[in-house]
C-alpha cells in the first residue's frame, strides 16, 4: 500500500517538474547570451553587446571612497554600456587578462543567474526570457582586489 502511494505521489508531481525542467537549448542560450556580453566588451563590438542586453538593463557596482568612509552605488543604462563597448573600453586589457568564464548558477523557469569571472572583476548576471531570447537584465559587479 505505502509502496503504491509513494508511485501515485511520484507520478502526480512529475507533471509539475518538467514544467520547471530547462532544456539544454535553454541553457546554451543563456551561455551563448553571457558571452555576447563579456566577449562583445573585450572585443569592442557593440552589436553584440546590445544584443544580449534587455532595453532595461540596470548594471551596478559598489563603490567606496579611498578612506572606506563613504559608499554608494554607481550604476549604468544599457546605452551607456553599448557607447562604451563601441568605443573600445575592453580592448584596453591585455588578451592575457581577459577571461569569460561563464559559470549558470542556476535557471528557473524565466530567470537565470550567472556568474562571469572577467579576471580582474566577477559580474553577476540575472538572465530573463523576453520576446522569445534570453537577455541580461541587471548585472552587478565587483572588482578584485
Amino acid at each position: 500500500m505505502r509502496s503504491a502511494l509513494a508511485i501515485a505521489l511520484l507520478v502526480a508531481a512529475a507533471p509539475l517538474a518538467a514544467i520547471d525542467a530547462q532544456s539544454a537549448a535553454d541553457s546554451a542560450a543563456i551561455r551563448a547570451t553571457a558571452h555576447d556580453y563579456i566577449d562583445g566588451w573585450w572585443t569592442g563590438d557593440a552589436k553584440r553587446m546590445e544584443g544580449a542586453l534587455h532595453p532595461e538593463l540596470v548594471k551596478r557596482i559598489r563603490n567606496t571612497d579611498p578612506a572606506g568612509t563613504r559608499e554608494w552605488i554607481d550604476q549604468q543604462g544599457m546605452s551607456r554600456l553599448v557607447m562604451g563597448t563601441g568605443r573600445g573600453g575592453g580592448r584596453e586589457t591585455p588578451v592575457a587578462a581577459q577571461k569569460s568564464d561563464v559559470r549558470i548558477l542556476d535557471i528557473f523557469q524565466n530567470a537565470a543567474s550567472v556568474k562571469v569571472d572577467a579576471g580582474t572583476w566577477v559580474d553577476y548576471l540575472h538572465i530573463v526570457r523576453w520576446g522569445g531570447r534570453w537577455a541580461i537584465l541587471n548585472v552587478l559587479w565587483e572588482t578584485k582586489r
